[in-house]
């Protein structure tokens, strides 16, 4: 059988595989370097800023080695640009732990409407913006959709930055006059004007940090980290000694788990170092000790004050307030779920309802005012208590009394009150109008001289 001469075609291929492994992340970094380059005078100055810090980036740099890889791994996958994998740098230095004055959270920086958006939970036991895989796959998310959106990098770093309603806003006002609609072309605040220029200098001196004397600290292109599944409550402390790995080190790469108990209905695997997670599985199979966690949740069955709540679950209030964040002078509202100590005989985990969407909710203390009545026939500290919607051993306390007391008719009781639910005082008896009492200053019969004042 003749076969039929093949046709002339233009050749469009992907770029060929290089056959040498990348030196380290650095090098693979670089080799995926996609996004347009942006030089201007800010692009200088900010290289200027970087390079004359060199203890600021090494320390970077450090921070960064625990996540790099799973970054670039995640860019990769998706085929975005490789130099996303160095934003971090610019929204929080690499800290999980990072929060901004206007409550942006983790190192991604995600505020919390854009983190709920983006289904990274936040409740009393976790905050999602602060862990490690969720955090990375929503900001990808958002980038992308940015991206997409726009059509331009430079312009999605811009939203991700400043918001993607303020960047579209920017534009539409520039075709309006008939300007240019880039990145450059833009009214912009300072923040996002600057924010693409950062990246584009950490980019260059991670593209050739000899050229700026910079030193990058050593990052081996494989995993630093893997998943290790949990099946029960534990302790964070019990975890990382299981895993022969210091509290700072566990936190590091667990940062939504905040709580000194790691619920796993709401958390049910946990970021260890490559090396330690066979550690840590071989030590939790072998544990005999009575018990993984030693707290557990408790939810408000009504309005409380801290002391009254701490009361109820055998607790110092010192100690509540630290470890739930309560302020002074608020109360918990009925339904808010508190960390509190685990019984020694409580064997059941927080359930998944608890541990996805406990809250904790807050209100300020009323304003107070000491109020004494007169107690009626058969009132008691009960009775009283009932009537005026106090607790009875805060009524007892005032009083000096037990909660089972009994008041005699006509007896003073001290009640603490707010201000518009405390009985109403006799107001004072009102002084005559000015022209009585200057009438009766003229008629008056004038008093005899009482001689000199006594020294």
């Amino acid at each position: 059988m003749r076969l039929a001469p093949i046709a002339e075609v233009p050749i469009q291929s992907q770029s060929v595989a290089l056959l040498a492994p990348p030196v380290d992340i650095w090098d693979r970094i670089r080799r995926g370097f996609a996004m347009p380059e942006l030089d201007t005078p800010l692009v200088r100055d900010r290289e200027q800023w970087y390079a004359s810090r060199p203890d600021y980036l090494q320390r970077m740099g450090e921070r960064s080695s625990k996540y790099l890889f799973h970054i670039v791994e995640e860019l990769e996958r998706r085929n975005m640009p490789t130099e996303l994998a160095l934003l971090p740098f610019i929204e929080s230095a690499f800290n999980p732990q990072a929060v901004s004055s206007a409550k942006a959270a983790g190192m991604w920086q995600f505020m919390p409407a854009t983190g709920k958006s983006f289904e990274l939970k936040q409740n009393v036991f976790r905050d999602d913006r602060r862990d490690v895989l969720a955090s990375t796959r929503a900001a990808l998310d958002y980038l992308s959709r940015l991206h997409q959106m726009f059509g331009d990098w430079h312009l999605a770093l811009a939203a991700y930055n400043w918001g993607e309603g303020s960047v579209g806003r920017a534009i539409r006002k520039n075709q309006s006059a008939g300007l240019g609609t880039g990145y450059t072309d833009l009214t912009m605040p300072m923040e996002t004007r600057f924010y693409v220029p950062k990246l584009q200098a950490v980019k260059n001196i991670v593209g050739n940090p000899s050229a700026f004397g910079a030193s990058l600290p050593p990052i081996a292109n494989h995993p630093y980290f893997q998943t290790v599944e949990i099946r029960r409550d534990i302790d964070a402390a019990l975890a990382a000694k299981m895993a022969g790995v210091s509290v700072d080190d566990f936190r590091a790469l667990n940062p939504s788990a905040s709580r000194p108990v790691i619920l796993a209905a709401g958390t049910p695997q946990i970021l260890l170092p490559w090396d330690n997670a066979l550690i840590f599985q071989a030590n939790l199979n072998a544990y005999a000790g009575p018990r993984l966690a030693s707290w557990t949740a408790w939810m408000a069955p009504s309005n409380l004050k801290v002391s009254d709540a701490a009361r109820r679950v055998g607790m110092p209030e010192a100690q509540l307030r630290q470890i739930n964040n309560i302020p002074p002078r608020m109360v918990i509202k009925a339904g808010s779920v508190l960390l509190v100590p685990r019984a020694p005989h409580t064997t059941a985990d927080v359930s998944g309802q608890v541990a996805d969407h406990g809250q904790l909710a807050l209100t300020p203390e009323p304003v107070l005012r000491r109020t004494v009545i007169k107690a009626g026939k058969n009132d008691s500290v009960t009775s009283l208590a009932r009537r005026y919607r106090v607790s009875t051993s805060a009524l007892a306390d005032w009083n000096k009394v037990s909660v089972s007391a009994g008041f005699k008719p006509g007896q003073s009781v001290v009640l603490f009150l707010p201000k518009a639910n405390a009985p109403a005082t006799p107001a004072p008896r009102a002084q005559p109008p000015a022209r009585t009492i200057r009438t009766a200053r003229a008629t008056a019969r004038p008093t005899p001289p009482q001689g000199p004042p006594k020294r």
